[in-house]
């Protein structure tokens, strides 16, 4: 590794590193031809301490077969993207990636306590410590965490681990309107009740995963959050008995709960195809990944709808709402001009409009080169500068996979 990275780097040439390639931004597109590093081989998991409650592992590890190796132990890694069976911890780190129980747990970067690095100049550079706590000097970890394989290329990760839920049970609750829906997620939150996840469907992500993958969903509703529970097993009735009053407190219409495995894993199933379904729509799909403050979320949830009607687009909103984050999934044929350039100027409105509502344009996606061109609508000049000089400082001949972010 580190000799076809001083190669690239004395003749100047892109490497561009790739797990699965399952993020959805570009991030690991070769734009300028170069170096494809494909980690799909560098997939051991190094060691798991049940002391340390840490792992040790390889880039291309998959995030899914990591948690099942750890929960053997009972132990617990939470960040769980929606393509979680698939997706490598690499791609993970490099995109800062997230999932729905980041609500509660928070996402990659909160689990990285260390990582080896290989530098644009060859040199391995090692960010933290074995330990959990670490104030000694500038926090590394958090600068490589989400920086897309720009700064450098992770070849060994050391992850915190913490205690596995003794059990848990997920709820969907179905509302008339988003208004509803928001309402009740901010209830929950203000009786200090802390879900594992609080995730949303709108009414047309409802009708296309039941159209495709059906999972008895109740297509006429607006609106339904998907609110897991978890902890000691002697909380748990408490936990659904308070979350059940707040949710017929705010109107919801129909309250759906899993009593065994089989109905648990069809809820989130249902939850995780809304994609897969929104791309039988159409040749192409897109997805994005805006977040907004809570207080922000109806505008934000109807303001890109009434966008997507006004440039004649379908769109299917899901969404991890208990941290603000909205997945508008808009399905396009790529080779119709006209609905292109709709959906190029569609995109502008929502970013401007996430920006005006004090959001950003990725929670837990990234920026890659799909958004690269918008980042000046969130991040001011001066931070972009400091970026900038970052990356020149980290990577002087541009090597790394160039051309993204900015």
């Amino acid at each position: 590794m580190q000799k076809v990275v001083k190669l690239a780097n004395k003749y100047k040439v892109p490497v561009i590193c790739r797990g699965a390639g399952t993020n959805v931004v570009g991030a690991c597109l070769v734009e300028h031809g170069g170096i494809i590093l494909n980690f799909s081989r560098m997939n051991k998991i190094l060691s798991i301490s049940k002391e340390n409650m840490t792992a040790c592992v390889e880039p291309g590890v998959v995030l899914g077969c990591l948690q099942k190796e750890v929960e053997k132990l009972g132990l617990f890694y939470p960040p769980d993207p929606s393509n979680l069976a698939v997706s490598t911890i690499g791609g993970s780190i490099a995109q800062a990636s997230g999932g729905a129980k980041s609500f509660k747990y928070g996402t990659t970067k909160d689990y990285v306590i260390d990582l080896k690095v290989v530098m644009a100049d060859g040199q391995i550079l090692k960010t933290g410590s074995g330990t959990i706590k670490n104030a000694t000097g500038y926090n590394l970890n958090t600068l490589f965490v989400g920086s897309e394989g720009t700064l450098g290329i992770v070849v060994e990760a050391t992850l915190k681990l913490i205690p596995k839920p003794q059990s848990k049970k997920v709820m969907m609750a179905y509302f008339n309107t988003v208004r509803e829906a928001v309402l009740a997620v901010n209830a929950i939150i203000e009786q200090r009740i802390y879900p594992a996840t609080i995730d949303f469907m709108d009414k047309n992500a409802i009708q296309t995963v039941e159209k495709f993958y059906p999972a008895n969903l109740l297509t006429d509703k607006e609106a339904a959050l998907i609110i897991e529970i978890d902890g000691f097993e002697c909380s748990m009735k408490y936990q659904e008995d308070v979350i059940t009053g707040i949710l017929n407190t705010c109107n919801a219409s129909e309250i759906q709960a899993s009593h065994n495995d089989d109905e648990y894993n069809k809820i989130w199933t249902a939850r995780r195809s809304s994609m897969g379904a929104c791309a039988k729509l159409k040749p192409n799909v897109t997805t994005d990944d805006v977040i907004v403050p809570r207080e922000n979320l109806e505008a934000l949830v109807l303001g890109i709808r009434a966008i997507c009607e006004k440039y004649n687009l379908e769109v299917c909103m899901v969404g991890h709402v208990g941290d603000g984050s909205v997945h508008p999934q808009i399905p396009i044929n790529y080779n119709d001009e006209n609905e292109y350039k709709r959906y190029k100027f569609a995109k502008a409105e929502i970013y401007d409009l996430t920006a005006k509502l004090g959001g950003i344009l990725s929670g837990e996606h990234g920026i890659g080169a799909e958004k690269r061109e918008h980042i000046h609508r969130v991040i001011n000049s001066a931070a972009l500068d400091y970026m900038r000089q970052i990356k020149k400082t980290f990577d002087p001949n541009n090597i790394l996979n160039p051309y993204k972010i900015f």
